[in-house]
């Protein structure tokens, strides 16, 4: 398994989701872990993952918000010297079909899944430039390449980060930093738990693996691009989906 003794990460939306599944995943294998979420649960989850042996604290911060994320990272820097690792994970949907979708819905997703990685990453790659060491990670989706009915903002959202990872990581590379993104498939969640298990089912049997994926599931395809071993890993999109179309 891959260690992160020493390292200290910070995981964007790490309440619940996926984001808890990394935090968990992260934390076993040594990292000391910084939780940023808007949500106060996250305190609760935070403490529970603590109460297991993980080195984990929490902060509320608000991605889109520049002063509260470098309020944020100041903050980190200060309390352990260093941020080796950026898991941009956090995001919204807002599904509606595109004829019917409000501005509003458009701009709120947007804003939290794209725009958020320019200021959290804006705010974080001085301090990995100046150690000559980083790993930034962020979410993508299998439905930037499939496509999904009413997720054009979503969609959009998650082909973008794609493309922003393969730019960035050819001007931070030279510093020792890479830049890669994950791009998770059917993963279960609240999300999923709400729907009918004919659903589910259907979906599943797009899966050639034979199950749906787990947050624990992602949190390990996160820890192998965060591992100094994958040190030669840039730029690239990890397809977590269980060898479900596209690829």
């Amino acid at each position: 398994m891959f260690k992160l003794e020493g390292q200290v990460a910070i995981i964007t939306g790490g309440a619940r989701g996926i984001g808890e599944g990394i935090c968990k995943v992260f934390c076993n294998a040594g990292a000391t872990v910084v939780m940023w979420d808007i949500l106060e649960s996250g305190q609760e989850t935070a403490n529970k993952i603590a109460a297991t042996g993980g080195k984990i604290s929490f902060q509320k911060v608000d991605i889109t918000d520049r002063a509260s994320v470098q309020t944020a990272v100041e903050n980190v820097v200060k309390d352990h010297g260093k941020i080796d690792i950026l898991i941009n994970n956090a995001g919204v949907i807002r599904d509606r079909s595109f004829m019917k979708m409000t501005e509003q819905e458009w701009d709120t997703v947007i804003n939290v899944n794209l725009n958020s990685l320019f200021v959290t990453t804006k705010a974080v790659l001085p301090f990995m430039k100046e150690a000559g060491y980083g790993r930034i990670i962020s979410a993508s989706s299998i439905n930037a390449m499939a496509g999904a009915f009413g997720q054009t903002n979503y969609s959009a959202t998650k082909a973008a980060i794609q493309g922003f990872t393969r730019s960035l990581c050819r001007e931070v590379g030279r510093y020792g930093i890479t830049v890669n993104c994950v791009a998770p498939g059917f993963i279960q969640s609240e999300m999923t738990d709400s729907m009918p298990d004919e659903v589910i089912a259907a979906g599943i049997k797009m899966i050639p693996v034979g199950r749906i994926g787990t947050a624990e599931d992602m949190g390990y395809s996160y820890l192998f691009l965060a591992s100094k071993e994958a040190g030669f890993v840039n730029g690239i999109t990890l397809h977590a989906n269980g060898g479900a179309y596209p690829i």
